[in-house]
């Protein structure tokens, strides 16, 4: 397998220049390190310029509502364990209309994958302060400027346990796709969130930004993704420097091994008994 085997051949409709281009080519290139086919792998998206990311693919995948995807994901893993589940979603998408999911998609630990493009605004609807716009920004409807402090998801989804969390750039697509194939390998939730330029509604983070302060948190000398109190400096650690790499990695039982179905086939691969219904009509006539 290579790249191209992961290409719809669809025009892309994202602006020139856009962060999710970075996004696109290094999960393709993560798939191909983990030697993953089309067949066997879905991509669960929900609304926003970061769910187009599956149409431009070659594989499985299903299109939700509006930060909805995470629940899809884990029904989809449930039923069919030997698929590669990844989640390609927003920061409003997810930590904004999908914020009650990401909880408790958490906190069941399915094993997916979840990558969120983070670039700080709403794109698709044009321009107004997301969940982790900072404060003081200026945009078409904060004409005053965002009053909200951000919501912090890296020290959010380690405070809940999960046992996978990155920051990752989509201007270092190489590093990126490292991250992304680790997220994948990971046993369990895997959040990777990702600083992408908007280059159309966010003219403060740009990848000039953005490269001025991101390095990779390996070149750190006290990095120890396993030691939960470093993990949170990491993640807060948030203005001449930021970090990116694998923040937090913890094992811990995942929802298929609590329930037993790591140890059962798929649900396609059961066997279904012919089930006679007239009682029950009957019953309820």
């Amino acid at each position: 397998m290579n790249e191209h085997d992961f290409e719809s051949g669809d025009e892309i409709a994202w602006c020139p220049g856009c962060g999710d281009f970075g996004i696109l080519s290094a999960l393709k290139d993560a798939l191909v390190q983990l030697g993953r086919t089309p067949r066997n792998v879905l991509l669960v998206s929900g609304i926003g310029q970061a769910a187009k990311l599956p149409h431009y693919m070659n594989c499985n995948c299903f299109n939700g509502l509006h930060g909805r995807a995470l629940p899809v994901a884990t029904g989809a893993k449930i039923a069919n364990k030997d698929l590669t589940v990844i989640v390609t979603t927003g920061d409003g998408d997810c930590y904004g209309e999908g914020g009650n999911h990401f909880i408790h998609a958490i906190r069941r630990n399915c094993d997916i994958t979840v990558v969120v493009h983070d670039n700080q605004i709403y794109g698709l609807t044009k321009g107004q302060a997301s969940p982790t716009t900072e404060p003081g920004y200026v945009t078409k409807v904060q004409l005053s400027g965002t009053v909200l402090e951000p919501l912090h998801p890296l020290e959010t989804a380690i405070a809940l346990g999960c046992g996978f969390v990155a920051r990752g750039f989509s201007g270092d697509m190489h590093h990126l796709a490292g991250l992304m194939a680790a997220g994948v390998r990971h046993k369990g939730f895997a959040l990777i969130d990702v600083l992408q330029p908007c280059v159309s509604f966010n003219h403060k983070n740009t990848f000039a930004w953005y490269r001025e302060r991101v390095y990779r948190i390996e070149e750190d000398t006290e990095y120890d993704p396993a030691d939960k109190t470093y993990a949170y400096r990491m993640a807060a650690e948030w203005s001449d420097k930021i970090p990116v790499g694998i923040i937090y990695r913890a094992a811990r039982p995942t929802y298929e091994e609590k329930t037993g179905i790591d140890g059962m086939p798929p649900l396609n691969q059961h066997e279904i008994d012919t089930i006679d219904i007239e009682t029950i009509v009957t019953e309820y006539a």
